[in-house]
C-alpha cells in the first residue's frame, strides 16, 4: 500500500496562489493514478482533481477548472496541485489520494489517503 504525505498548505489572501505537494512512498508510484480531494468544515469530502499514472489524463471538478492544475513527477514520487486565483470557498483540508484505477480515484472509492494539509483563503 502506498503511503502519502501532503505539504504546502497555508494561509493566503483571495486571488493568491499555493502549490500543494504529495510525496508517496514505495517503488510502484508510477502505477498509481493520483488525486486531490478537499473537506471544508461541516461538509463532506469532495473531489478536486485527478491524474492518470502517466499524466496523460486529468480530471477536474467544475469549481476549480481553469484555476487549479494537477501534475506529477514520477521520478520524484510526487503529485502536485497548483492552485491559482484562490477564493475563500477554497478553504478546506486538502487530501491526496492514490489508487491504481483512475476512475476509482475520481470516485473516491477506497483509495489510499494522506493525512491532509490545511488551506485557508482569507477575503
Amino acid at each position: 500500500q502506498v503511503q502519502l504525505v501532503e505539504s504546502g498548505g497555508g494561509l493566503v489572501q483571495a486571488g493568491g496562489s499555493l502549490r500543494l505537494s504529495c510525496a508517496a512512498s514505495g517503488r510502484t508510484f508510477s502505477s498509481y493514478a493520483m488525486g486531490w480531494f478537499r473537506q471544508a468544515p461541516g461538509k463532506e469530502r469532495e473531489f478536486v482533481a485527478a491524474i492518470s499514472w502517466s499524466g496523460g489524463n486529468t480530471n477536474y471538478a467544475d469549481s476549480v477548472k481553469g484555476r487549479f492544475t494537477i501534475s506529477r513527477d514520477n521520478a520524484k514520487n510526487t503529485v502536485y496541485l497548483q492552485m491559482n486565483s484562490l477564493k475563500p470557498e477554497d478553504t478546506a483540508v486538502y487530501y491526496c489520494a492514490a489508487h491504481q484505477i483512475l476512475r476509482s480515484v475520481v470516485a473516491g472509492k477506497n483509495p489510499a489517503w494522506g493525512q491532509g494539509t490545511q488551506v485557508t483563503v482569507s477575503s
